[in-house]
């Protein structure tokens, strides 16, 4: 199928397949490089590393594969307040929490140590390494972040869930964006309003942007198969970004639990949810999140995440896996594929017509 553009010479790729990375351990080196081995551009979410470890994990990758590859960061790393929470709004929070800790009979932590961004030394970092690819989701780096980019030959991709998004990263030089649908699993990476109010559909997204923008598109959310992907192209797209089909592979860094969780009845039930992260995100809805949707206050992002930790760990420990909410995008329920190759031979069809 002919797309907008084609985006191989750019990235460097056969196929116009981005996997999306991950955090929260999901990502992994044997992920990346079968993903990019196979001819697509396999992407490792480092947003949670701290600059050593982000050096290691490119080495590590660059061990398994010799073809490009994908370093996503976060631009925005922590909440203004992650750096001051006091212990009031701790006590708030955790009062919240407290029943499902002592549901699983474990103890409720202490207040999590306040954090400052890594971002700006993960990028010099990455930049010294010069992965093929630099992603980034929550902002726009510096104009001199990009300018180094260019002139070591790393390809930059912005992630935009509006037009205004889009709008301003191609105004800032960036080499491609994300369209990001709200269908998609994981952290709504909105970075001018809030993702309550960018909460928009991949293929109205793609749509509305192929038309206003010049730099190629990614479409992400909701792409788990060879009709979804060819319904991508056909709005505008010049690639797409999946993410949870890939997580579901065994090379991911998905434990067999929360395989277990996609493949599952469950995945019929997605939800939008700040309450384990403190940032709205998606994912296979669990008790917790249901019954806290709502809820009025949550600890400034990582923080929450740091907090909710060992509730997380004992649940798993304990087989209440009911309890938590798994990452995965809306259309997790049509996963069929456990293994790189066999997704690739899904849909390699549709990308040689």
């Amino acid at each position: 199928m002919t797309r907008k553009k084609d985006i191989a010479p750019i990235l460097k790729i056969q196929h116009p397949i981005l996997q999306g990375p991950f955090g929260g351990g999901l990502s992994s080196s044997r992920l990346v490089a079968a993903v990019s081995n196979a001819g697509g551009l396999g992407g490792y979410g480092a947003y949670q590393l701290e600059p050593l470890q982000i050096t290691e994990v490119i080495k590590e990758i660059r061990e398994l594969t010799n073809k490009p590859f994908n370093i996503n960061l976060w631009v925005n790393d922590a909440d203004a307040n992650a750096s001051d929470l006091n212990d009031v709004e701790f006590e708030n929070v955790a009062a919240v929490f407290k029943p499902y800790f002592e549901e699983l009979n474990i103890p409720l932590p202490r207040k999590p140590q306040n954090v400052t961004s890594k971002f700006e030394k993960q990028v010099e970092v990455l930049l010294s390494q010069q992965p093929a690819v630099f992603s980034f989701v929550f902002g726009i780096p510096s104009r001199d972040i990009l300018i180094e980019c260019s002139k070591r030959q790393i390809a930059t991709i912005g992630a935009a869930t509006t037009l205004d998004e889009a709008l301003a990263l191609e105004d800032a030089g960036v080499d491609l964006i994300v369209a990001s649908g709200f269908e998609a699993g994981g952290h709504r990476p909105s970075f001018i309003q809030t993702p309550e109010l960018s909460l928009h559909g991949t293929f109205t997204l793609v749509h509305q942007l192929s038309s206003k923008v010049k730099v190629p598109l990614i479409a992400a959310g909701g792409i788990v198969d060879a009709k979804s992907i060819e319904a991508a192209f056909k709005l505008g797209a010049s690639g797409v970004q999946i993410g949870t089909a890939f997580l579901a592979c065994q090379e991911s860094g998905a434990s067999n639990e929360y395989r277990e969780v996609l493949f599952s009845d469950r995945a019929k039930y997605t939800s939008l949810t700040n309450v384990f992260t403190g940032r709205l995100a998606r994912g296979i809805s669990g008790r917790v999140g249901n019954d806290l949707r709502s809820v009025a206050e949550v600890l400034p992002f990582p923080l929450q995440s740091v907090f909710l930790s060992p509730l997380r760990k004992a649940a798993i420990e304990q087989g209440r896996t009911e309890l938590l909410t798994f990452w995965a995008g809306q259309n997790a329920m049509s996963l069929k594929h456990k293994t790189v190759k066999d997704f690739f031979d899904s849909i390699i069809p549709v990308l040689k017509s």
